[in-house]
C-alpha cells in the first residue's frame, strides 16, 4: 500500500511540473508576442534610449506638457520585433521610450535636461545592471532641428564636467518605433513592487544621487506628489479612502451620480482631466458613469483580483487616484462602463473652464 501511495504522489508531482512547464511556456510566449509601429508627428515627438525602458517613463509621465510615455524599440531594421528578440541583443533594437509633449508648455531642450539626469552616458555597454547593446543609451531626432539641440546639449554636458569620461551617447536619425507588449507599459504603476525591487538593486538610483545630488534642481513643472499627510489635509475622510486605499463609497448617495451639468471631470488630486459629461450615461448602478475618457493618457487600467474574479482597475496616471472600474456592458459607441467613485472627482462646469485652465475643452461644448 505505501508503494502504491509513493508511486501515485510521484505521478502527481510529475503532472504538476509538466502543467507547470506549460503554463510557464504560454505565459512566457504572451508575454513576447510582437510589436506594432507607432505612427508620431515630428514636432511633437522625442525618442530617447536610457536603459530598461521601465525606469525611463516615470521621470517624464510626472512633467506637465507631456502628453504620453510609451515603452518600446527601435534602432534596429527587423520588423515588429517581440520582447524576447529585443532582450536577446540581437535583433540591433534598443529599449526606448517615445514622448508626446506639447512644444507650447514643455521645450525639446527641457526634455533633454531630464534625459541626461537619468542615464549614465558615459557607458557604451549598457545600463547599469542591464548588460548589452539593447540597454544602451541613445538620442534619436526626428528633425534637423532636433538634430542640432541634441547636439549642442551633449556638448554641453560634457563640458560640464558633471559626469567622468567621454560621453558616448550617440545622436542618431529616428527608425520606425514599435511599441512594446501591453505589459511593459506603465509598469512601475501596474506593478508597483516588482519595479521598486528591481529599481532598488539596478544601481540607477545611486548613479543619479551620486552625479546629481549636488547640482540644482531643474525648474521644469511637474504634476505634485503630495505625502500622505498633505493629501488627509486636502481630501476629505471619504476622499482619501477612496483614491489612497482603494475604497468604494455608497452607491446613489454620491455627488456626482446623478449630475447632468455639462463639462469635465478631473482628478480630485493631480486636477488632470479624466472624463466629459458628453461621455456620461445613468448607468442604474449608483454611480457616475462613463462610456470613455477625456484623456487616454491619464487613465491607467490594472487587473484587479480582490473580489476572487478578474477586474479591471482605473486609476489617474498623474494623481495614482484610485477611480473606479470599468467593464464591459456599457452603450454604444464603445460598449464600456467607466464606473467612477464621486469621491476621486472634481467636476468643473463649462462655464468655469476658462478660468479653471481647461480652456482646450471649452470648444467640447460649443
Amino acid at each position: 500500500m505505501k508503494f502504491k501511495l509513493k508511486w501515485i504522489v510521484v505521478a502527481l508531482i510529475g503532472i504538476a511540473i509538466v502543467i507547470g512547464l506549460v503554463l510557464f511556456m504560454n505565459y512566457q510566449q504572451a508575454k513576447s508576442n510582437g510589436s506594432e509601429s507607432v505612427s508620431y508627428n515630428e514636432e511633437q515627438t522625442a525618442i530617447f534610449a536610457g536603459g530598461c525602458f521601465w525606469c525611463m517613463e516615470p521621470p517624464f509621465e510626472k512633467l506637465v506638457g507631456v502628453e504620453s510615455v510609451v515603452s518600446g524599440y527601435t534602432g534596429g531594421e527587423e520588423v515588429n520585433p517581440a520582447y524576447n528578440d529585443v532582450a536577446s541583443g540581437k535583433t540591433g533594437h534598443l529599449e526606448s521610450v517615445i514622448i508626446t509633449f506639447d512644444p507650447e508648455v514643455i521645450s525639446y531642450e527641457e526634455l533633454l535636461e531630464v534625459f541626461w539626469r537619468q542615464v549614465d552616458p558615459t557607458d557604451a555597454d549598457g545600463q547599469f545592471v542591464d548588460r548589452g547593446p539593447q540597454y544602451a543609451t541613445a538620442i534619436f531626432y526626428t528633425n534637423e532641428k532636433q538634430k542640432e539641440l541634441a547636439e549642442a546639449s551633449k556638448q554641453n554636458m560634457q563640458d560640464s564636467g558633471i559626469f567622468e569620461g567621454e560621453l558616448v551617447t550617440p545622436i542618431r536619425q529616428a527608425m520606425t518605433f514599435y511599441e512594446a507588449e501591453e505589459y511593459h507599459q506603465d509598469y512601475y504603476l501596474k506593478s508597483e513592487q516588482r519595479y521598486e525591487y528591481y529599481r532598488d538593486r539596478s544601481g540607477r538610483d545611486q548613479f543619479i544621487d551620486k552625479t546629481w545630488g549636488n547640482q540644482p534642481e531643474l525648474e521644469i513643472e511637474s504634476y505634485t506628489k503630495y505625502s500622505e499627510q498633505e493629501l488627509r489635509d486636502k481630501l476629505t475622510d471619504l476622499q482619501f479612502e477612496v483614491t489612497q486605499n482603494d475604497a468604494t463609497e455608497p452607491a446613489f448617495n454620491n455627488k456626482y451620480d446623478k449630475n447632468e451639468e455639462d463639462g469635465i471631470y478631473v482628478d480630485i488630486v493631480s486636477g488632470e482631466p479624466l472624463f466629459s459629461s458628453l461621455d456620461k450615461f445613468d448607468s442604474k448602478t449608483g454611480w457616475p458613469s462613463f462610456t470613455q475618457p477625456l484623456e487616454t493618457s491619464n487613465i491607467i487600467e490594472i487587473e484587479d483580483f480582490t473580489l476572487g474574479t478578474k477586474r479591471m482597475e482605473v486609476r489617474s496616471r498623474h494623481g495614482n487616484s484610485h477611480l473606479g472600474h470599468v467593464f464591459e456592458d456599457g452603450p454604444e459607441p464603445t460598449g464600456l462602463r467607466y464606473c467612477m467613485n464621486s469621491a476621486s472627482l472634481r467636476f468643473i462646469p463649462k462655464e468655469d473652464l476658462e478660468k479653471e485652465g481647461y480652456g482646450k475643452y471649452v470648444e467640447l461644448f460649443s
